[in-house]
């Protein structure tokens, strides 16, 4: 598996601060989470929950003419930590291919040196909501092959 150059990035960052500076740099992230679009705000029943999330926690995503996806994420303002796991997926991921983003190492964020600031019940989050990102958008990519 290989991990797309976006979030390299974002990965070697974290790893190379100290990580005193870690958990600092993690909540910035949570600034990074664009709002849901109005279709969404309006239907966010169509958004799948993620349950090992500790705070209410959504997600949708959209695979366009070209093949990019497009991901949204809804997390409460007062849940900086689950706002800045989304804030890292969707600063590297969003606007990459279906093949890029199931590419992607599921264990990811372990090289960012996280365990040593954040608690595994949390890390457990970051790792729920890309395991649900990456079957939906499978599912999505097998819809368009047999549709």
């Amino acid at each position: 598996m290989s991990m797309p150059q976006k979030l390299e990035t974002i990965v070697t960052e974290f790893r190379e601060a100290p990580a005193s500076f870690r958990l600092p740099i993690l909540l910035e992230y949570s600034k990074k989470v664009p709002p849901l679009p109005q279709y969404l705000e309006e239907h966010r029943e169509s958004m799948e929950q993620v349950h090992e999330c500790q705070t209410p926690f959504f997600l949708a995503e959209e695979i366009d003419d070209e093949g990019r996806v497009h991901m949204y994420f809804d997390a409460p303002q007062e849940a900086p930590t689950t706002r800045s796991f989304a804030g890292v997926l969707h600063e590297g991921l969003d606007g990459l291919t279906a093949e890029e983003i199931l590419a992607v190492p599921d264990d990811f964020y372990t090289k960012m040196g996280l365990t040593e600031v954040i608690s595994p019940l949390r890390l457990r989050g970051i790792s729920a909501i890309l395991w649900r990102l990456k079957r939906r958008v499978r599912g999505r990519l097998e819809a368009r092959k047999a549709g």
